[in-house]
Parts: structure tokens; C-alpha cells; sequence
């Protein structure tokens, strides 16, 4: 026997309408039921985004966490690739600027004050020969010598102005020293057709004569000398300034790329490792690959800036600064070899000339007179004594001057050798001009001449000997300066798409990395 169901023996029941569900509360109020309104005051779309993404509540997701992890690397990829570009960008620059630009033009520069000492030595032997024209290297040599510097002078004041670029300074002393040449040569000129008209013996020139050459010499050693060497000094400032600078960039390039390259590998090593330990795997062969990448591309880039910056210390200290040293050493040995001409054509001012014939000399060789008067004698005694002594793979600060610093950085092998070789020569230079000033001063002026400028007597030679001798050092130095140059520019090869390269590969491997775990939560 069935009974009714308390609705139908309660009506009330059955008619009464029914109560809407009420509201989920507690943990469950964020659900949403099919007829639900939406909430107009929660925000929407980009802003609802930003809003989340700046809360950061997506770091608290495993799949926000790689993607962190994966931007972090990714940005380091980044900074060490910006890094890397503009440190390589510094060894670029400094190379070109040492070895092709500003270095080789200061070298040149270098031999204005050469060119200018020759051309007054070949006017004072043209002087001294007078009609004699056999006597040294000949009137016909000495004239085409004359020539030939000049003409080498010409050129060393152009590359000086090129070089001067917006340097004012710079710019009014080239002008300053070419319109000194152009003094000097009428000066000179006028005292060659003097001396023509004159057709005097070797050593008597009338004192019109002297008188002429006093002033050409006078303009040369008080304007047009000081004012070249101050040119090749200001050069040579800018080029050393512009290395301390490139060498210092590099230096803190790749002391910028090891740390930015450490922290890239770190965060390459946390991703791989918070990888491996969400997933249970031992290794993610993409981002070991990317890790992999990375330490070489880093390793590599800081032995290439270590290379680069010994390069360029090569180039600077071993090439530039020794051979535009060497180059001063050679004009002033010129422009003291002169001085003995003059001493023999001027002798109202024999002992002026004798006086700057030390003083150059010195320049190029100083020795310690030990506690006696520094004068020719005293350097004459000296000389021998620290010369036979001195051993260049042992002694350091033996002597001073030129040859002195020369001394104290020759590497040994062939620069060795050659400086052995100009050292012996320079004395035996110096020896020839004792003879000649004893016989000068011993009232024997012919015999002085003809110890100068005979031919067979060998100071001419000797001196010969000697410049070769100098040119030779000077040219083993070039010879590392280019090398070390060469060595620049083959290291940098290749290196302006290799950082790119690198960073394209180690952004697609930690991309290619992280997509299949990302893949997981989709």
C-alpha cells in the first residue's frame, strides 16, 4: 500500500516558489555559475594583465618561475653581447689608431726633424768644400742630398697637418715651420751663390759667406728644429693618450665581459638545475649546450681582449715609442755631425759649435763623468770605459739619453745585436771627432779638414757605418711593431659577427629549452 508523499498532503509546499540558491561563500566565492552577471568592478584585458604580472602572483606558478628564470637568461645573453661589442669595439679601434693611423703618421712626422737637421748639414759641407769639390761625399752629392731633404721635409709637414686635424695649436706650427723653410732655403741660397762667387779653399770662406750661413743656421736651430720637435712631441702625446685610453677600455672590457659572463652562466645554471629538480630530470641537453656556448664564447672573448691588449703594448712600447726615439737620436746625430762642419767653417764661433756638438751628444749617449766636469774631454774619457762594460742582457740604467732607454727595453736576438753594432759605431764617431778638434786646436786646420771630410780617411765612412747601424735598430723595432699590428688585425678577424652569432645560438638553445617544459602545462 502506497502513501502520499508529504508534498501532496501539504499543498502549501507544492505552490510555494522556489528560493534562488544562495551565494557561494569562503573558498569557494570566486566560482562562477552559468546565469551569473559579470563583476563590472573587477578590471579587464591589458590592465588585468599588467595588474597580475605586477603583483607577481605568476611567480608563484611553475610555469611563471621558467619564464623567469628563461628572461633572466636571456637578458644576460643581452648585457654580455652589448659588452662584448663594445669591447672589441676599443681593441678595433686602438689597432687602427696605433698601427694605421695616428702611429704610422707620427713616425713620419718623426723624420720632418731629421729632414730639416740633414739639410743644414749638407749646406754647411757644400760651405766647407768650397771649390775643392772632391772632398767628402762630393759638392754634387752634398747638393743632391740637400735636395732630396727637402723635399722629405715637404712631406713631413703635410702628414704633420693631416695629422693636426682640429688641433689649432698644431695647425699654426706646421704653417710656422713651413714658412720657416721657405725662409731658410732664400738664406741659403744666397749664401751658396756667395760662396760660388767667393771660389774659395776647403775651410776659408770670406765672411759674407759666414755671415749668410749664420743667419740660415741661426733661423734653423732656433725656430724651425725646436718647433718640428715640439710637432713629433705633440704627436706622439696624442697617439700615447689615445693608447692609454683603448688600453685602459680593453682592460675594462674584458674585466666587464668576465663578470657579465659569469652571472650568465649562473643564471643558465639555475634554470637548468630548478629544471631537474621540477621534472625529475637529470640534464636539459639544449640549455647544457647553451651553458656550454656561453663559457666558451666568454672564455674565449677574455683571451682575445688579454691578446689584443698585449698587442697593443707590443705595438706602443716595443715598436712606436722606440723607433720614433730612435728617429730623434738619428736627426740629432746628423745635426751634431754638422756641427763638426761648422766648427772647421765658422771659427769665430768654434766654441759655440763645439759647446752644441756636446750637448746633442748627450742627448743621444749620457755617461756619468764621475764626479768631473761634464765636457768633451771628461765624455771623451767616459765613453770607452762604460761602453766595453756595459752587457744589454744584464745592465739596466748603464747610461742615459736615447741609447739609454734604448738599452733598458731591447729584447734579445736581432735587436740586440743591432744595438751592440750602433753602440760600437757611435764611438768610433766619437773617436774621429776627438782627432779632428786635437788637430784643430793643435793649430793643424788643414789636417782637421781632411780628417773630416777626406774621403780616405773613414769619418765619413764611420759615420756612415753608424747611421746604417741605427737604421737597422730602428727597423727591427718596425719590424715588431708590425708584427704586432698584423697580430691585431688577424685576432679581430671574423669578431664582428661571431658575439652576434654566439648570442643568436645561446638564446635559441635556452628558448628551445624551456618550450617542451611550457608545453606541459598547456
Amino acid at each position: 500500500m502506497t502513501t502520499k508523499s508529504e508534498s501532496e498532503t501539504r499543498p502549501e509546499a507544492a505552490t510555494a516558489p522556489a528560493t534562488p540558491p544562495t551565494a557561494p561563500t569562503g573558498r569557494h566565492a570566486a566560482r562562477r555559475f552559468p546565469g551569473d552577471l559579470p563583476d563590472l568592478r573587477r578590471p579587464s584585458g591589458i590592465a588585468a594583465r599588467l595588474r597580475t604580472f605586477l603583483r607577481a602572483r605568476w611567480l608563484g606558478t611553475i610555469p611563471g618561475r621558467i619564464r623567469a628564470y628563461a628572461a633572466l637568461a636571456l637578458a644576460g645573453v643581452a648585457v654580455l653581447l652589448a659588452v662584448l661589442s663594445v669591447a672589441i669595439g676599443s681593441a678595433r679601434d686602438g689597432v687602427q689608431t696605433i698601427g694605421h693611423d695616428a702611429g704610422p703618421r707620427v713616425v713620419a712626422t718623426g723624420s720632418l726633424y731629421f729632414a730639416l737637421s740633414d739639410m743644414d748639414a749638407q749646406v754647411a759641407n757644400v760651405l766647407l768644400i768650397g771649390r775643392q769639390h772632391d772632398l767628402g761625399i762630393g759638392y754634387d752629392e752634398a747638393l743632391r742630398r740637400y735636395e732630396v731633404r727637402r723635399v722629405e721635409a715637404g712631406q713631413a709637414a703635410v702628414q704633420a697637418a693631416q695629422l693636426a686635424g682640429d688641433n689649432v695649436h698644431m695647425q699654426r706650427t706646421v704653417r710656422e715651420v713651413l714658412d720657416g723653410i721657405g725662409r731658410y732655403e732664400r738664406l741659403v741660397g744666397e749664401a751658396m751663390v756667395l760662396d760660388r762667387q767667393a771660389n774659395h779653399a776647403a775651410g776659408k770662406l770670406p765672411q759674407q759667406v759666414i755671415d749668410t750661413y749664420r743667419r740660415a743656421t741661426d733661423l734653423m736651430k732656433s725656430e724651425l728644429l725646436p718647433k718640428a720637435y715640439n710637432l713629433t712631441l705633440d704627436s706622439g702625446a696624442t697617439v700615447r693618450q689615445s693608447y692609454e685610453s683603448k688600453r685602459t677600455a680593453i682592460e675594462s672590457g674584458r674585466t666587464w665581459v668576465a663578470i657579465t659572463g659569469a652571472l650568465l652562466l649562473a643564471a643558465l645554471v639555475v634554470l637548468q638545475v630548478y629544471l631537474a629538480g621540477r621534472f625529475r630530470r637529470l640534464v636539459n641537453p639544449a640549455l647544457a649546450l647553451a651553458t656550454a656556448v656561453a663559457f666558451v664564447l666568454v672564455a674565449v672573448s677574455v683571451g682575445l681582449l688579454s691578446a689584443q691588449a698585449g698587442h697593443l703594448r707590443k705595438a706602443k712600447e716595443d715598436g712606436f715609442d722606440s723607433v720614433l726615439a730612435l728617429s730623434r737620436a738619428r736627426a740629432i746625430s746628423h745635426s751634431a755631425f754638422a756641427d763638426e762642419s761648422r766648427y772647421l767653417l765658422d771659427p769665430g764661433r768654434a766654441d759655440t759649435y763645439e759647446q752644441t756638438y756636446l750637448d746633442k751628444s748627450l742627448a743621444v749617449l749620457f755617461v756619468d763623468p764621475k764626479d768631473r766636469p761634464v765636457n768633451l774631454e771628461t765624455y771623451y774619457a767616459r765613453l770607452p770605459e762604460v761602453l766595453r762594460a756595459f752587457d744589454p742582457g744584464r745592465d739596466r740604467g748603464a747610461f742615459l739619453g736615447f741609447f739609454g732607454n734604448e738599452a733598458d727595453r731591447v729584447r734579445p736576438g736581432q735587436e740586440t745585436a743591432a744595438l751592440n753594432d750602433t753602440l760600437r759605431a757611435y764611438q768610433k764617431i766619437i773617436e774621429n771627432d776627438q782627432k779632428m778638434r786635437r788637430l784643430a786646436t793643435g793649430g793643424d786646420r788643414n789636417g782637421a779638414i781632411t780628417l773630416r771630410m777626406g774621403r780616405e780617411s773613414g769619418a765619413i765612412k764611420d759615420f756612415d757605418d753608424y747611421d746604417r747601424a741605427l737604421v737597422r735598430l730602428a727597423e727591427a723595432h718596425r719590424a715588431a711593431f708590425d708584427q704586432a699590428i698584423r697580430d691585431g688585425d688577424g685576432g679581430l678577424g671574423g669578431w664582428n659577427v661571431i658575439p652576434v652569432g654566439a648570442a643568436v645560438v645561446i638564446a635559441g638553445l635556452v628558448l628551445a629549452g624551456v618550450r617542451p617544459r611550457l608545453a606541459e602545462f598547456r
